[in-house]
Formats: C-alpha cells, structure tokens, sequence
C-alpha cells in the first residue's frame, strides 16, 4: 500500500494488498467456480436478516457477533468456507476461526461477487 500514490481505500491498493496476502499465505481463498465441486461448509457470517434475503445455497447461517462463542458447532473434519456481504466480515471470521485451529477460507466478494458470478 502506498499512501503517497491513493488512499487506503482506493481500488488499486486494496487489490494489491489481498493479492499480497494470498500470495503470502495470509489470507486463503476459496474459488468461486469450485463451489458446487465443493465438499466444504459454506458459512455465512452476515446477520440473520441479511441471511433470509439471500444466500448461497446450503449455507449456514452463523453471525459474525456468535461465531466465537458457537465455534463448536463447525466441523473440524471439513473445510469452512465463509461469506458475507462483499468480505470485510468474513475476513474477521476467518481470523477468528484460524485461532481456534479451523481448516477456513473465504469466499472473496462476498455475496456481491456471488450475485455477479451467477449471472455470469
């Protein structure tokens, strides 16, 4: 990030962080088009009503606010993939559950990525 040349949050920089990241192996992706392929728990860390208007199917519905405190009931046998509106939550989630010794990626977009990934 290079403050000097755009924001914090300017598109240029934030792509550039993720993409150094991953590259780092800070933060796992999980991949849209692997999705239906997938034997991972899709977790959607969004509140409940955002959850009822809409979310990929199969998911579970687990809020970022409960995730610490119901972190028993995820699999520790599976991968956890989580999602949320277009990342920020799911990223906070993902942290959290890597403490806890979970095998976690994110969906990156969130749920704004997966509505254009299912029109595509």
């Amino acid at each position: 990030y290079a403050p000097q040349y755009g924001g914090a949050k300017d598109p240029v920089n934030m792509a550039g962080m993720i993409a150094a990241n991953h590259l780092r192996g800070d933060l796992p992706l999980a991949r849209w088009e692997d999705l239906a392929e997938s034997p991972a728990l899709i977790v959607d860390v969004r509140s409940p009503d955002e959850f009822a208007r809409g979310h990929v199917p199969g998911a579970v519905n687990l809020p970022l606010e409960e995730l610490r405190a119901r972190v028993a009931e995820l699999p520790r046998d599976r991968e956890c993939w989580l999602v949320c509106g277009v990342g920020q939550r799911a990223y906070y989630g993902l942290r959290a559950l890597m403490q806890h010794g979970l095998d976690v990626k994110i969906l990156p977009g969130g749920m704004r990525t997966y509505q254009t990934f299912r029109q595509a």
